[in-house]
């Protein structure tokens, strides 16, 4: 599944990305909470191959603008902390190639706040509600006996086919996209919204574990997977192809056949028992074929030595 709009990130090959033009506008949508003022602002930025948004923003926090204020960290789609809403569209900046998105007869990029989140300052968005609604639906395994989790001696048994079933759904980085691009949450503040139901389903069809019912109880409500239009507007802009659409279509079944009283959840799988024969160690043997010139690894292992390159690039 290609991100929404045909936008070509980071993950595509760099091949099929076009070079950005030469310089960019970046137009940026201020807030600033102190004189509760909204204003629109415009920087050029010199550009490079392979330039993201979020890079061109911290080019200008650098050398332009040191009072624009962003969310990020990992830079590299992870940990999804640099949503946007860039050109109208929600999207992670650290994987938006400006050469995807800007051309040289519109070199413009608009950049915003995420919608369907409280603004605090220019880029900066408040999460907290969208962490509670994560909170509600109990995102850890649950057993009716608890001490089965906090004093199991070994892991749960979970087959590869059962891995697979919820595989898709733990890729899901919390990074608000889907939430900000759906419409039920612009209208609906108490929606629990589309990150949230997909782990509640991501939970329940755990064969680990055994609190259904009480997920369950959660998002069968008037402002749980009820409420989802099916616009599938969150799957379009999901950057990790997590569907939060037939997440909660799936959910949507489970809860209409469970009040129908077709559908049980089973109960959660055993504790691997102990392994019949015990692990063969293997001993590691370091490369050759990559070792630095006057570089001993028995050696380092035993007492670390600080290689000095700089008078190598000196001479180069």
């Amino acid at each position: 599944m290609k991100p929404a709009h045909g936008c070509i990130t980071m993950v595509d090959e760099l091949g099929s990305i076009p070079e950005p033009p030469k310089e960019v506008i970046i137009r940026v949508k201020r807030y600033d909470p102190e004189k509760n003022r909204v204003w629109w602002q415009e920087y050029r930025v010199p550009t490079y191959r392979g330039m993201t948004v979020l890079d061109a923003l911290l080019w200008i926090k650098e050398h332009l603008d040191p009072t624009l204020s962003m969310r990020y960290s990992c830079r590299m789609g992870v940990c999804g902390s640099c949503g946007m809403l860039i050109n109208g569209v929600p999207r992670l900046a650290c994987q938006t190639q400006l050469g995807a998105i800007a051309t040289p007869e519109n070199p413009v990029v608009t950049v915003e706040p995420l919608p369907n989140f409280p603004v605090v300052r220019d880029l900066i968005t408040d999460f907290s509600s969208f962490f509670e609604k994560h909170k509600s639906i109990m995102p850890y395994i649950i057993r009716r006996n608890p001490k089965e989790v906090d004093e199991a001696p070994r892991e749960f048994l979970m087959s590869p086919e059962e891995h697979e079933m919820i595989y898709q759904y733990t890729l899901c980085i919390m990074c608000g996209l889907c939430y900000a691009a759906c419409p039920v949450a612009a209208s609906d503040p108490e929606y629990l919204g589309p990150q949230a139901l997909t782990q509640a389903y991501r939970f329940i069809v755990d064969v680990r574990d055994e609190g259904a019912d009480k997920r369950i109880a959660v998002v069968d409500t008037e402002h749980g997977c009820h409420r989802c239009h099916f616009a599938a507007s969150c799957s379009a802009v999901c950057p990790k192809d997590v569907d939060p659409a037939a997440a909660i279509q799936r959910l949507r079944r489970i809860v209409f056949l469970r009040r129908l009283g077709l559908w049980r959840k089973k109960r959660g799988s055993p504790v691997a028992g102990p392994l019949e024969k015990p692990l063969r160690q293997v001993k590691a043997e370091y490369p050759k074929h990559n070792i630095l010139p006057g570089v001993d690894p028995e050696q380092q292992a035993r007492e670390p030595v600080d290689i000095d390159f700089r008078d190598e690039w000196l001479k180069q």
